[in-house]
Formats: structure tokens, sequence, C-alpha cells
């Protein structure tokens, strides 16, 4: 009993299997195959099973494995970027933002309002901060994911967004199909015998039917009827048992001002297609920004690991005069002190040391954890980063004139683009709102015919025995359905004017005011990237000149190093003056290091301000849609 009672679970299960793989296979889904983007299928079955989503790849590119050796990585700025856009985690996040953008288009196709997309930066990467002048620029503030221009609702920015795609209700442009069959049996008591003639009716009433509707964008709607029943009573005085009933319809309706063209009816699909342009547009502010960070950490490790050779070397030279003032106090040729004052110059450059060797830890921790997907390996998270990339081939240059900056930046800077893109979509959304303050008038109309059959009831008196012309069996009432013996149609027009009609006007007027702030936040969006061009390149002026007079403190310090030792070499000077003149020395270099650094970030900010990061580094954002680098840009 128990097989039996399980067979038709079986059963269904073996058929929902079935269907799953025959879904998967018509649309190409592998286990091989890792897509964002929702494959279209042939399959009728596919529109009603889940489409899965591939869990994301967590493994390192092979890149990182090639470039360690002898157990240290060795990077240099190329290879960093490539490994970010390869790698990177804040890359990945915002890569899914583009298949989100594609489906909001596949469901306004179908008539459904959008969701909306995604054009913030997603900054969950730690270390090289981005962002320039001004708390609009990216990285100016605190990390994730933010609501975009393109989104629905409260709009990123201060902007209100809450009348984005207003107008008239949109119908479902997806036909739709609803079938119906069923069988009653009903019993009615009742007071008065004269009418059927029995003192309880009795019927059983078998009824099958279908509906087809749909709508189109230019306002129009139909719909199919097709019903059929068929009932037997227990009452003498109907002349047919069974009756048999077939009837159609074919109903339309046309909207002739409020909800009617293509404008009104397309708006969610052309605002989520404009919205695919957003976050085209964000993804490329993505890139720049994510990209933008890698070059500051890669900086600020070449910084780090700068500063610890420069303290080792230091290091091991008061290592080396401690050495020496110990031996001639030996031979009394110098006093106590000299040798207390550098052991005490000894204790001071090692604590220098231990500060800059974990710092180092440090920013190779960070670029390590920038340009990977997982650290899950604890030997690649303890493997050291040596930065192929040096300072001493950097020189400064003179920048472009700042009109030109300026004029570069307005045409490249994305959030423009995007405010562009946006102010079209309140457009749209304005053009909708106001179409909407028009009274509803519809064309309507149906056609439809009626047919009746059924053998005659042996029970129902005639007065002339057989002289009923009624078919007797269904494909008669079916025939006489379509053969216009018993047509009824109706056309005529539905008036629907709203007294004082404040709810759309209030939307209308609303999306006006929206779009008029829209206007003012671009307008102020340029002058921000104006002075945020201005301000990167003012730094980079600043910094440029603090190279060249910390290489020249460097030199001088070299060359005062240079002659204390041969002073010292010829009996003329002592320890503690040569010491001193190579701590000098350190510090120099060290200050070197840090203007160079900086002077390195300013020409990564004034490439973020005028919008050429990605010209400037060779990357299509192609590559990091795909995220795979098939060879590094020249």
């Amino acid at each position: 009993m128990k097989a039996i009672a399980s067979r038709p679970n079986f059963l269904a299960r073996c058929v929902a299997w079935f269907l799953v793989a025959l879904t998967a296979t018509a649309s190409g889904q592998t286990n091989a195959s890792v897509r964002y983007d929702m494959q279209a299928s042939h399959n009728p079955f596919s529109a009603y099973s889940a489409d899965r989503v591939p869990r994301p790849d967590l493994a390192n590119s092979p890149l990182l494995d090639q470039l360690i050796r002898d157990g240290k990585l060795y990077l240099s700025l190329k290879d960093a970027i490539r490994l970010a856009l390869e790698n990177n985690l804040d890359l990945a996040i915002a890569r899914y933002n583009l298949p989100i953008a594609n489906m909001d288009i596949l469901r306004t196709r179908a008539g459904g309002i959008f969701r909306g997309v995604n054009a913030g930066v997603v900054q969950g990467t730690p270390g090289g901060g981005v962002g320039g002048f001004g708390t609009g620029a990216p990285g100016a503030g605190a990390g994730g994911t933010t609501g975009g221009a393109g989104g629905a609702g409260a709009g990123a920015s201060g902007l209100v967004q809450s009348t984005l795609g207003a107008g008239t209700a949109v119908a479902s442009y997806d036909p739709a199909i609803v079938a119906s069959v069923g069988a009653e049996h009903q019993t009615t008591p009742l007071a008065n015998q004269q009418i059927y003639g029995v003192p309880s009716l009795q019927s059983n009433t078998g009824q099958a039917s279908v509906t087809y509707s749909q709508a189109f964008p230019t306002g129009t709607s139909f719909t199919v009827e097709f019903n059929n029943s068929r009932q037997t009573t227990n009452s003498p005085f109907f002349n047919l048992s069974p009756v048999l009933n077939s009837m159609y319809r074919f109903s339309f309706q046309q909207q002739l001002l409020a909800g009617f063209g293509f404008g009104p009816n397309l708006r969610y699909l052309t605002i989520a297609k404009n919205n695919k342009k957003i976050s085209d547009i964000a993804f490329k502010d993505q890139v720049t920004a994510t990209i933008t960070q890698i070059k500051n950490i890669y900086w600020d490790l070449v910084n780090a690991y700068e500063q610890a050779r420069v303290n080792e070397q230091s290091l091991a030279f008061a290592q080396q005069s401690l050495d020496n003032a110990r031996k001639q106090l030996q031979l009394d040729s110098i006093p106590a002190m000299d040798v207390m004052r550098a052991e005490a110059e000894v204790s001071k450059r090692d604590q220098d040391l231990t500060v800059a060797r974990t710092s180092l830890q440090l920013q190779e921790l960070l670029i390590k954890n920038a340009l990977t997907k997982s650290l899950d390996d604890p030997v690649l998270e303890a493997v050291p980063v040596v930065p192929v990339d040096h300072f001493e081939t950097v020189e400064t240059q003179a920048t472009e004139a700042v009109q030109d900056l300026i004029a570069q930046a307005l045409r490249e800077r994305p959030e423009l683009a995007e405010s562009d893109v946006d102010l079209v979509n309140r457009q749209i959304s304005g053009k909708a709102a106001r179409n909407a303050l028009l009274p509803s008038l519809a064309l309507v109309g149906f056609y439809g015919g009626s047919g009746l059959a059924g053998p005659l009831n042996p029970i129902y008196n005639l007065p002339t025995p057989n002289s009923s012309n009624v078919p007797t069996d269904y494909s008669g009432a079916l025939s006489n359905a379509f053969n216009n013996s018993s047509p009824d149609y109706y056309i005529g027009l539905s008036l629907n004017i709203p007294i004082r009609n404040r709810v759309a006007k209030a939307d209308q007027y609303r999306s006006e005011l929206e779009y008029r702030q829209a206007e003012l936040r671009r307008e102020q969006l340029k002058k921000q990237i104006r002075i945020e061009v201005r301000n990167a390149q003012y730094a980079l002026e600043q910094t440029g000149a603090r190279v060249g007079a910390a290489r020249k403190a460097r030199d001088l310090a070299q060359r005062t190093f240079e002659i204390m030792q041969k002073e010292q070499t010829l009996g003329a000077g002592s320890t503690f003056q040569t010491m001193t003149a190579q701590r000098d020395l350190a510090i120099a270099e060290l200050d070197l290091v840090t203007a160079v650094t900086i002077y390195e970030k300013a020409k990564v900010e004034l490439d973020r301000a005028t919008g050429s990061t990605l010209e400037h580094n060779g990357i299509r954002v192609q590559d990091a849609e795909n995220g795979t680098v098939a060879s590094q840009s020249p």
C-alpha cells in the first residue's frame, strides 16, 4: 500500500526533474559556464522555472602565482592594476549591477515598473582613499554601495526622485491565458412549484472556459473569451436536457486621452534602458575609483618599502659606528661619552626600523587584500611583497593648461554623464505626468455570439412532438455560436473625469520641481569638478616643488655626510658628528620618499579629477566587465 501511495509523488518528482533538466539544456546553462546575464531560451517551459546564478568564483587569477618567485611577490604597478581588474572584490560586487540593469529592461518590456539601478561606488577595500576636494568626490565619504541617479525613490546627493516613472498605469504586455473547468451540483428548495414544477430544483452544471488577454504599448487592450457549459435539471418545464451552451466574445479597449500612445506606455522601458546607460557609466566610475585606490595603495607600499630600506641602512651604519667607537674606547682614543651616544643612536634607529617594518607589513597586507579574491591561503597572506617600480626614475613634469584640464573633465567625468541621462529620465517622467492630467476617455467595444443545443427532455410535453429545431449535440451549439445567428455586439465611449484632479496635478508639478532641482545639481556638480581639477593641479605643482626641494636637501645632506666621513678618516672629526650627518641624510632621504609619494598620488588624483585614469593606464572597461585581462596593456 505504501508503494502504491508513493508512486504519484515519485512520478511528479520525475516529471519535475525532467522539466528542469530540459530547461537547463535549452538555456545552455552548465556547471562549467559562469555567466551573469540570464540566457534566452526557446523552451516554453523555461518561463516557469528558476534561473540560477552561479556562485562567485573566489579563486585568484593565475597571474598572482606567476609573480611569486623565491617566496616573494614581485609586483609592478601594471601588474597591480591587472590583478585588480581580475580579482578586486569592489569590482566584482559592482559587476553584478550590469545584469541587474538588464533585468530591469526585461521586466519593463513586459510592462512592469523599473526597480532602479545602483550608481554608487563600492569602496570595501581598505587603504588608498579616493577623492579630492569636496564632499561629492568618490571616496570622500564612507565606503559602501549608495543609491544612484537611476534608482527609484529618494535619490543621491540630496535629490528627490519620487516621481520618476510617474504617469498612468501601464498594463502587462505579456499575454495571459486563464482557463477553468469544473462541475457543480446544486439543490435549491422552492417555495413556488409553478415555475419549475418540482418542490426542490436539482441541477448539475459542467463548465469549461478559457480567456486570452493582452495589452499593447499604444494603449490598446483586447480580450477573447470562450465559455461552454452543460446543464441538466429535474424540472419537467425545461424542454432540453442536457442544455448545451457555447459562447465567445472579443472585447477591445483603446485609450484616447490619458494613457494614449507609445510615450506614456513605454516610459518604463525607456527609463530602464537609460538606467542601463547609467549602470554602464557607474561601472566605469567604479573602475576609475578602484584603479585610483590601487595606485595609491601601491605608492604607499613603495613608500613603506623605501622607508624600511633607509632605516635599515641607517641602523647598519649606526651599528658599525658603535663597533668602531668601542674599539677606539679600548685604545683610549675617544671618551666613553661618545660610546654612550652611539649606543643611544643605535637604540633610536632600531626603534625607527621596527616602526618602518611593521608599516611595510601593513601595506603589504593592504595591497594583497586589494589584489586578491581570497586570502584564505596562509602562505599567500604571509608572503612579502616587493615593489618593482621605485622612486629613482620619478621626475616632476609640467601640467597642461588648467582650462584644457577642466574641459577634459567636463567631457569625461562619469558623474556629469550620469546626470545628463538622469535629466532625460526626468523629462520622460514629466511628459507622462502631464499626460496623466487628462481625463480618461476610452473607446470600448465587443462582439460575440452564442449557441444552444441539447436533446429534448423526455419528461417535457411539447404541444407538437419533435417540433424543436435546436441541435442535439455540442457541435451544433458551437456551430450556432460562430455562424452569426445570435450575435452580441457593442460599441461606445467610456469617460472618467476626476473632479479637482489633485493627485495627478500634484505629481505633475512635483515632477517639474524635481527636474529643476536636478538641473541645479548638475550645475553644482560642474562647479565642483572645476574646483577639483584646479585643486588637483595646485597640489601637483606644490608637491612637484616639494620634490625638487627635498631632492636638493638630500643631495646637500649626502655631500655633508661624505665630508664628515673624510674628516673622521683623517682624524679631524668625531664619530658623533659623522653619525649626526648620517642621521640628517636618512631624514632627508625619508623626506624625499614622502615628497615623491605625495607627488605620485597627486598625479593619480589629477587623472581622477580629469577623468583620464583609464586612458592613461591603458585600461579597457570591457576587460573590467569580463574580469579577465588577456595581456598587459602597453
